[in-house]
């Protein structure tokens, strides 16, 4: 069983990977794309997802 991290855990955690030298910009990136993942994540734990044929045919649609 996986248990969830709260979100200051998580945001603790990334802090402690990315070097020391990392800037204000470069940690909300970082934050930024972590929540990008999480929603990503919640998208497709409920099924929320495109095949590669729709997404092909809504591109070539704008292209």
């Amino acid at each position: 069983m996986q248990t969830q991290m709260t979100e200051k855990l998580e945001a603790t955690e990334l802090l402690r990977t990315l070097p020391e030298d990392s800037t204000l910009e470069d940690i909300q990136y970082h934050l930024y794309v972590l929540e990008k993942i999480k929603h990503g994540q919640a998208d497709v734990a409920v099924g929320k997802l495109h095949t590669q044929q729709e997404v092909a045919s809504h591109l070539n649609k704008w292209l």
